[in-house]
Parts: structure tokens; sequence; C-alpha cells
């Protein structure tokens, strides 16, 4: 069984969304929820959101794809906060190009990849508890970040190594690439949850 009681490795990260029949299955499902436009997407992201949390607290994994309710609440929470921490960054670039002020697109590119740098920090610790101050206050999400530690950037090492074997599905005329854009998703969700449940003997607690 692979879950968050051991250090983080590139083949238990990679292993860990097809380590057992089931999940395989849901991983083929989360594949053909992305067919449905939008609702597919916040679906699977929902659906990560529960696969951590169980980790978190030591409950059965698997399955996950049901209550589809709750999947696109978390979805569309977690959703927000992207958009939350990304639009900085979206309307200085816009602004850049409206007023041709081409000096503001460095700034809105720095903007984004802290955006980018947040996104597991707040992730992870909203699968905790659930609680929405862990993604929309930002001061908090940048402290996450920090105490992620070197162990935060082997995660995004082994997150980025996933999302580029990833584009192979494309090889496999697009079903391949739906496939295996959901085993990337819960290898860096797994990867994310394991740096952080490993500090001090697991997460620190919300609120902190």
């Amino acid at each position: 069984m692979i879950d968050l009681s051991r250090p983080l490795s590139l083949k238990r990260a990679f292993g860990f969304p097809i380590q057992h029949r089931l999940a395989r299955r849901e991983v083929l499902i989360g594949a053909c929820w992305l067919l449905v436009p939008l609702v597919g997407w916040l679906l699977n992201m929902g659906h990560r959101i529960v696969l951590v949390h169980r980790m978190q607290h030591d409950q059965t994994i698997w399955p996950a794809w049901h209550d589809y309710r709750m999947l696109l609440r978390h979805g569309l929470i977690t959703f927000g906060g992207m958009l939350y921490y990304y639009t900085p960054s979206v309307l200085l670039a816009v602004g850049g190009w409206l007023w041709s002020m081409p000096w503001l697109w460095p700034f809105a590119a720095v903007l984004a990849g802290i955006a980018t740098l947040a996104i597991p920090g707040f992730m992870t610790h909203y699968c905790l508890c659930f609680d929405p101050r862990e993604i929309y206050n930002p001061l908090r999400v940048l402290r996450r970040v920090r105490q992620g530690g070197r162990a935060y950037w082997h995660a995004w090492g082994i997150a980025l190594c996933a999302l580029g074997l990833s584009f192979l599905g494309l090889l496999l005329f697009g079903l391949g690439f739906l496939l295996a854009s959901v085993w990337f998703w819960q290898v860096a969700g797994f990867s994310f949850a394991t740096v952080f449940s490993r500090q001090q003997g697991g997460l620190p607690q919300t609120g902190q």
C-alpha cells in the first residue's frame, strides 16, 4: 500500500495512482469525466482533494468517486483560489498589452510564478479540514510554502517529471492523454501531501 507514511520517492509517487485495480479504475473514471468541459475538470479537482483528505486522516482512500455534489463543491472552492492568485498577473499582462506598456509583463510573469508555487501549499492544507481560510489568506499560504523547505522542491521536481511524461499520452490518440493527465494530477497531489504530512509528524494545524 502506497500512502503518506513513507518518505517521498519518484517510484512511490508514480505508482500511487495505479497501485491496484480500484485505483486504476478511478483514474479511468476521471479521464472519462474530462470529456465533459469544465465540470469534468472541477470534479477531478474535487476527487483529488478527497483522496488527499482521506490519506491525511488515515482513512480508506478508494473508492472516492461518489457524492458528486461534494466533489464539485471542493473543485469550485479550490478553482476559485487559483483564480484569486492568478488574477493580479493576468490584469498586469492585459494592462501591459492594452496600454502598450510591455515593461509590465515581467512583473506579471513573476506574480504568475509566485501563484504557481503557492497552489500546492494551499491545496494540501485545504484538504486537511476543508477550511477555505487556508486558500484565501496569502500570508498563510506563503508561510506554508516556506514550511515545506527543500522537500517542497523535491515534490515539485517529481510533479514536473510526471507532467512531462503525461504528454506521451498524446501518442495514444487523445484518450491516453486524458488518462495520463489524471495520473499526473494524482502524482502531484500525493507528492505534496507527503511533504506537508511529514513535517513535525503531521500537518500544521489549521489556524496556526
